[in-house]
């Protein structure tokens, strides 16, 4: 049985990542990018479908954490024998994707045990294994080859590879696992000890960009570190998550493949960045932003690849059982082919908000805005599965139409503001009537509140995003009662629900899901816009302390199991915290920023 999310930490290369558990087993990974089949899928199901567990023998009491601003763990067991200290960090040495782990000593002498269970394609492929002439272990299945270095002695049995061992105080036992083509030559082992040490350097010198010595700092610096962690090397593009099928209801069927790269995230990951100062980051992920989209406007999906990809088609793995028996397991995503109208408002959105940052222009990036806001034109006025990507039939989603009124504003500002070519008088046509579009049929007067679709009296968290985006201003009595209007029916136990899961809107059935946590950012957010401030620290006080002891985020909280749900780490609740804490402690908020000077209906 796996560990409970909360349990995990991760370590990555800025290419991959995996999940190391308190118990030392390393239970997620696929090589070599995020989402490549895993040679360890235990999350989804059980020791054997792939782990590499390294920890003592007998009971063992736990700390660890992350070795100053960097992504090396550091976990220390203590027993009744003595301790050790079991530090894992990935990286690349020459290309080549690794994975080091040293065991030290610390006090007494402990009795260590090291269990390797490799099986390639999501659990289903056993490997051969075989000893290389130096006495390295070789684990081959096709296409994948994985090479095990280490002083331990170690042996097969029952198709897994073990190894015990003793550590006394001062001695280091190190372990290096690569992953190459079976086809290619197999490289020399890296050091482990000068592998460590350059990440460390790596990060250290990264992490120095941001001043993290405000009152939130520590907590910011390790949501930025993450972010960077699920951001290519190459592309630029930033992975929602590093895991698959992680339930946003244990045993439920809210199990989708996160370990691609959504235009929704554009804008809030920009504002995190830009905010914090890593402005090369922030080019990059606007660069990756561009190459996705490029082509027919009116072929824009709403999620690709980390490199661009469109192809995501989705499938289910019958073999894995699930995490915590949550079916189905599915790897690609079929959302990737719906129609969410408000991806337009968000990637106009982010190319506005370069502009404003200052971030150097692309050569081709207004003509593509012109092609997007054509094909918006065209078709606004549709139905759309909106931001939370529902299966239970398309909607007259306020969200959506509200993003499609910012993707219009935007388009308008580029020529008002920054003298770019366009019809002015017609995109502000435009504009004025989605404005009042949204106004007389997302607008409840009986409830006092706009709502989640047209003619519906149901609430939706992305509602908050009405003042945020600057469609109305914050003081407007429909933005004061919509917020009033969500306190009331999607606040449980202090945190922010997306929606009420019994209406039966996503099509999907089963129960109550957890606090999608980014919501629950967007409420902060707007206490800072309506000058609540108490309200709004303390919400984000609360949410700060869901953090997990080395200070990730899942998806989701569940406020009455106090666990967390969905996939992890998540790169929208962290870029959310970020946001929100600028929004506390800067000069110069985001939300003030994004929100601009709203307009009133028809301007």
């Amino acid at each position: 049985m796996p560990s409970p999310i909360e349990d995990y930490a991760v370590i990555g290369n800025r290419e991959t990542m995996a999940m190391v558990a308190r118990d030392g087993s390393i239970d997620w990974l696929g090589f070599p990018r995020f989402d490549s089949d895993p040679c360890f899928a235990a999350l989804l199901g059980e020791p054997e479908h792939g782990r590499w567990q390294i920890r003592p023998k007998g009971e063992t009491a736990v700390r660890r954490r992350y070795r100053g601003p960097t992504l090396i763990l550091e976990t220390e067991f203590a027993t009744a024998e003595g301790a050790v200290l079991v530090t894992d960090c990935m990286s690349r040495v020459d290309g080549v994707p690794v994975i080091v782990r040293i065991v030290r000593g610390l006090a007494g002498e402990v009795a260590m045990a090291m269990e390797l269970i490799a099986r390639f394609e999501y659990g289903a492929m056993i490997p051969w294994a075989t000893r290389l002439d130096d006495g390295r272990l070789s684990l081959v299945a096709g296409a994948e080859r994985l090479i095990l270095a280490t002083s331990a002695e170690i042996r097969g049995e029952d198709l897994k590879t073990i190894a015990e061992f003793s550590v006394k105080a001062g001695e280091e036992v190190p372990f290096v696992l690569t992953w190459l083509p079976s086809f290619m030559p197999v490289p020399p082992s890296p050091d482990a000890g000068t592998t460590i040490e350059a990440e460390a350097r790596y990060w250290s010198a990264w992490s120095q960009k941001y001043p993290s010595d405000g009152p939130y700092g520590q907590a910011v610096l390790r949501s930025l570190i993450t972010l960077k962690a699920l951001a290519h090397h190459e592309t630029g593009g930033i992975v929602a998550a590093a895991t698959t099928s992680l339930p946003e209801e244990p045993g439920g069927p809210r199990n989708w493949d996160y370990r691609f790269c959504w235009l929704r995230d554009s804008t809030f990951t920009l504002y995190a960045l830009i905010g914090a100062g890593f402005i090369e980051e922030a080019e990059a992920w606007r660069d990756w932003l561009l190459r996705a989209v490029a082509g027919s406007a009116m072929q824009i999906q709403t999620m690709y690849g980390v490199a661009g990809e469109r192809r995501l088609t989705e499938q289910v793995i019958e073999w894995l059982p699930g995490y915590m028996n949550s079916r189905p397991v599915r790897i690609g995503n079929a959302a990737s082919v719906q129609l969410q109208l408000d991806i337009y408002g968000e990637v106009l959105d982010s190319l506005d908000l370069c502009r404003r940052k200052g971030v150097a222009r692309s050569t081709h990036d207004w003509d593509l805005e012109k092609q997007l806001v054509d094909c918006l034109a065209r078709i606004w006025h549709e139905p759309d599965e909106g931001i939370w990507e529902v299966r239970g039939g398309a909607q007259h989603f306020t969200h959506s139409k509200v993003m499609a009124w910012v993707a219009l504003d935007r388009a308008v500002r580029g020529i008002e503001e920054f003298g770019f070519d366009g019809p002015l008088d017609q995109w502000r046509t435009l504009r004025a009537a989605i404005h009042e579009d949204v106004c007389r049929n997302g607008f409840n007067a009986k409830i006092g509140s706009f709502v989640q679709h047209y003619g519906s009296t149901e609430l939706d968290a992305s509602l908050l995003f009405i003042p945020l985006v600057g469609f109305l201003p914050r003081d407007d009595p429909r933005v004061t009662g919509t917020i009033a209007a969500i306190e009331r029916n999607l606040v449980y136990n202090g945190f922010v629900a997306r929606y009420r899961t019994q209406s039966q809107i996503d099509g999907l059935g089963g129960g109550p899901e957890g606090a999608f946590l980014a919501c629950s950012f967007w409420l902060a957010d707007n206490y800072v816009l309506q000058g609540r401030y108490e309200e709004a620290r303390n919400l984000f006080e609360g949410l700060l302390g869901l953090c997990n002891d080395v200070g990730l985020l899942a998806e989701q909280y569940d406020p009455i199991g106090k666990r967390m749900l969905g996939n992890f780490p998540q790169a929208f609740s962290h870029v959310a915290l970020i946001n929100t804490a600028h929004n506390l402690t800067s000069e110069q908020p985001p939300a003030e920023h994004r929100s601009g000077e709203a307009k009133e209906p028809g301007k």
